[in-house]
Order: structure tokens, then sequence, then C-alpha cells
């Protein structure tokens, strides 16, 4: 009896997609912090601004998810989906505040590299994400989640050689340990990224 007065199915891809817009928003504003510093303030406030609303929408989804008596995907889904998406924003947010904190002058160019490699992983988490809701074209999906993948992979051989010229050419060690910790968390966002395709992936194969 009382499962049939709990809430079904409930607003998650709502939820969903509202997250995989706060991450690509969040995305294309640390792109332009790396693109002009005079604006830092401002850009980290809006980042900030972004994940604060992210972590609200996690906490609603999850809310939802011990309301709602029958879910449109696995419960364990859902939680890991919404957790992955919101692990890529706090990533992006340490790298707005780390800019801040240590005092970053100027970016290079494979820096604001990999910023834009964020912003396309971004851009196919919210394209993988629209399209779950249905799951009538399981391929397109996949397809995202694939190149997600391939950009993560192209952030890492970035990195490579960022790490390389990092220890022959900077002959500050402050600068250096400065700057390599900025590139690594800017690769880890797109860690983070690959692993929401991971998620998405495997929601795909199980439902469609």
């Amino acid at each position: 009896m009382f499962s049939k007065l709990m809430p079904r199915e409930g607003k998650f891809f709502d939820y969903f997609n509202q997250h995989a817009d706060q991450m690509l928003q969040c995305a294309r504003e640390l792109k332009l912090l790396l693109d002009d510093l005079s604006m830092i303030e401002l850009r980290s406030r809006k980042i900030q601004d972004f994940e604060h609303a992210a972590d609200k929408l996690t906490r609603d989804t999850i809310v939802l998810l011990h309301h709602t008596f029958i879910t449109p995907l696995d419960r364990n889904e859902i939680y890991r989906l919404v957790n992955s998406m919101d692990d890529v924003l706090d990533m992006m947010e340490d790298v707005s505040q780390c800019v801040s904190l240590y005092d970053i002058k100027q970016v290079p160019d494979d820096a604001r590299k990999l910023a834009e490699i964020c912003v396309a992983c971004s851009e196919h988490i919210q394209a993988a994400v629209r399209m779950l809701s249905s799951l009538k074209e399981p391929d397109k999906i996949l397809a995202h989640c694939a190149e997600i993948d391939r950009l993560e992979s192209e952030a890492d051989f970035v990195m490579r050689g960022v790490i390389v010229r990092l220890f022959r050419e900077e002959p500050d060690t402050r600068e250096l340990i400065k700057m390599k910790a900025i590139y690594e968390l800017l690769e880890t966002v797109t860690d983070r990224c690959a692993d929401v395709a991971n998620v998405i992936e495997g929601i795909v194969l199980e439902n469609a």
C-alpha cells in the first residue's frame, strides 16, 4: 500500500540536463578566465556560482531518489551519474582557485589548449545526457562517449609534452611547481569527464 503512494519516475532527466548545462557553462567560463587573467575575480565568482548550482542539483537529485519508488534508471546509475558530473565542476573550481591563489601572471598556450579540451568534453557530455531520457539513439550517445575518451587521451598527450618542457625550460622552481599543479588539475578535469562518459556508456549498454 505504501509503495502505491510513493512518487514514480520523477524529474531525474531534467536534473541531469540542468547539471550538464552548468558543467558546460563552467568549462566555458574557465576557458575565458585562462584567456584573460584581468577578469579573474569575476570569472572565479561565476565558476563558483556554477559549482554551487551543480551541488544543489546533486542534492536535489539524491533527495528525489530517496522519495521516488520507481526510477527511470537503476538507482546506482543515477547516483553515479550525478556525482561524477559534480566531480567535474569541483575540479574546474579547483583550477580557478589555484590560478588565483598561486598568483599566476601568464597562462601558457598549453594550459589554454587543455581548457579547450575541457570545453569540448563538456559539450559532448551535455549532448549525450540530453539523449538519455529516450535512449532512442544509443549509437549516437556512445559516439559522444567515445569522443570524450579520445579527448581525454589528447589531454594526456598534451600533458606529457608540458611536463617535459616545464622541467627543461622553467628556471624558477616556484613557477615550475605552480604551473605543474595547474596543468595537473586541468588534465584531471578531462579524467573526470571520461568518468562521466563511462557512466553514461554503462547506462546505455544496460538500458538500450
